[in-house]
């Protein structure tokens, strides 16, 4: 119990590493004995079980209490409880190594897990078509033809939806604090074909809530049942012209000032897919008055950028929960954003909007279904009608494995965990499952 104490009292004291917000809800913390923790609270908060259990990760303090600063600290000498140590780390591959101390005895199954790097998709695809790779979670061009019939008996996908892949726009500067603007880049692209082309089928058209459907299908508000995006080149235009804008001599629209419609795109270089994405985008908006740049950058980059508020708009995940509140309040709540130049933990497009913060806090300290449903119908309203981000497609957990080595893989019959290799915390699930053939 002291160590959870530890840890909540140092997230307290470092607010860049409060990825949750605990504190915003939470007033004190205290251990009575070597088993208990009390955690007490500002006010009801329904979200904070899900935040405490499943999202804080809790340190030791003979290690950590010597730590100065655990925003900038590296923890080159990681300890944890978990199945494998570290054996070996190079830019090109990292090795685990059994833990023999794990605390259930027997576990894990398996000796090594080798994790090498590659700096594009299409180097990964290679190896996995040439049978080297037995877990990956790594968009596949036509996954059937270079994957799976290769060897049918041992070579298995499976690509559940978990989020929707968004557009972010940086609510916190000019233009896309402009409404019109938002709802122009919205109406102009075509997800269809970034359904069709730059996800090669797998990742339908999201819904305008960005809720995951049909999973969340009983939180949708009755008004947007029937809801979905379409693309539509002349309305993209009516909007801007009925907000100030003008097309100039080049096709590119420019605001009162004379200012052009123009920006940049961020996106991963490498992730394939994505990029593709970016660039049919980049093709629509250009049809509809608008410049856009696709910004391939490295993740480190793209990723400070997006922290930083240093970008114009990036294509980007989302992250789920056990209901939509845990959706909204990431990517909506103003406790999970920054100005520009400060960190922001998840909030990227920098949205600050009461109306939405009181609707998250609603849900928060409600028990009742009926409230908390009301308030998860009000921040539907204002995504469909306010669009802070700009939902695109829905986000495929991807996932390819291998039974030729190794069995006890979930699939559609077994979906005991996400089955991600990327996905923290049930990749520990998985590998504790997997037995050598």
């Amino acid at each position: 119990s002291a160590d959870v104490v530890f840890t909540l009292k140092m997230i307290h004291d470092h607010p860049a590493v409060d990825y949750s917000g605990l504190w915003n809800v939470i007033t004190s913390v205290s251990a009575p004995d070597n088993h208990t923790v009390i955690v007490k609270l500002k006010q009801p908060s329904v979200p904070i079980l899900w935040y405490l259990g499943g999202q804080t990760y809790i340190l030791p303090q003979h290690l950590w209490s010597s730590v100065s600063n655990p925003v900038t600290y590296t923890n080159p000498d990681p300890v944890g409880t978990g199945p494998y140590v570290l054996k070996s780390f190079t830019p090109q591959l990292y090795v685990f190594d059994r833990n023999p101390h794990f605390w259930q005895p027997g576990k894990p199954y398996i000796n090594e897990i080798r994790y090498p790097s590659f700096n594009s998709n299409t180097s990964a695809d290679l190896l996995l078509s040439q049978g080297s790779v037995d877990w990956t979670g790594l968009f596949t061009p036509d996954v059937n033809k270079t994957f799976a019939n290769r060897d049918p008996a041992h070579n298995h996908y499976w690509f559940p939806p978990n989020n929707v892949v968004t557009l972010y726009p940086n609510t916190a500067k000019y233009p896309f604090n402009v409404l019109a603007v938002r709802q122009a880049i919205s109406v102009a692209i075509d997800r269809n074909k970034l359904y069709r082309i730059g996800e090669n089928g797998y990742e339908p058209p999201s819904h305008p809530t960005a809720l995951v459907l049909p999973a969340n299908q009983g939180t949708l508000s009755p008004d947007y049942a029937n809801a979905s995006f379409t693309m539509n080149t002349a309305r993209a235009a009516s909007l801007l012209e009925r907000a100030g804008f003008k097309k100039g001599s080049d096709g590119i629209y420019v605001d009162r000032n004379g200012k052009r419609l123009a920006f940049n795109l961020n996106v991963v270089s490498g992730w394939t897919d994505w990029v593709t994405d970016c660039q049919i985008m980049a093709s629509n908006l250009q049809a509809a008055g608008m410049d856009v740049k696709v910004n391939a950058i490295s993740y480190n980059s793209y990723y400070s950028a997006l922290q930083m508020g240093s970008f114009d708009t990036a294509i980007s995940w989302t992250t789920t929960g056990p209901t939509p509140y845990y959706l909204y309040n990431s990517m909506l709540g103003t406790t999970n954003t920054a100005p520009i130049g400060q960190q922001a933990t998840s909030n990227w497009e920098r949205w600050s909007d009461p109306a939405t913060d009181r609707f998250l806090q609603q849900y928060a300290s409600s028990l009742g279904s009926t409230e908390q449903q009301q308030a998860l119908s009000g921040i539907q309203k204002i995504m469909v009608e306010q669009l802070p981000t700009i939902p695109l497609i829905y986000g495929a957990t991807w996932y390819e494995y291998s039974t030729a080595r190794f069995v006890g893989w979930p699939d559609q019959q077994h979906p005991y965990a996400v089955p991600a290799p990327y996905a923290a915390p049930d990749e520990e699930i998985v590998v504790l499952n997997l037995h050598q053939v």
